[in-house]
């Protein structure tokens, strides 16, 4: 139900798509890419890869934890002016299933912005849909004036 969603700029969304993997080392450790944004949603995913196995051979819940938080961030980028900083508060996640193939998949949805923080609502899926984990983040929108002191 993305249609709900404003679309971002065509240029603003080009290069979210295309290079902000790019400025963010850690997005290539755990192979995250973004596969859609908009004002107040975006889609990310991590293909399932041995290297990012936990001891039992199953996606580590890091994994799943970083997909979330990036997603809401991402959703996040749109609906703040271009200066603020964004940073997480706060962040809980339930695992429902264990992933050892195909990919992990994060929604994320932007379901309140305050002046200062904003919520997001985050589902994770295996390749077939399967819900795997439930997320909900706190960000703090630090304005750039305020971030400097």
């Amino acid at each position: 139900m993305t249609e709900e969603y404003e679309a971002l700029a065509p240029r603003f969304k080009e290069a979210l798509l295309t290079k902000v993997k790019d400025n963010s080392p850690f997005w290539w450790q755990v192979d995250m890419e973004l596969v859609d944004v908009k004002k107040g949603w975006a889609k990310m995913r991590s293909p399932f890869s041995p290297k990012l196995a936990n001891a039992n051979g199953f996606a580590h819940g890091g994994v799943f934890f970083s997909l979330a938080d990036t997603a809401v961030a991402m959703a996040l980028i749109g609906l703040v002016d271009k200066a603020d900083f964004l940073t997480t508060i706060e962040m809980k996640i339930n695992y429902l299933k264990p992933v050892s193939k195909g990919e992990i998949i994060a929604e994320a949805r932007i379901i309140h912005k305050g002046t200062h923080t904003a919520l997001g609502d985050i589902e994770l899926k295996d390749s077939d849909g399967n819900l795997v984990a439930k997320a909900l983040s706190t960000y703090a929108i630090i304005k750039k004036n305020n971030a400097q002191k």
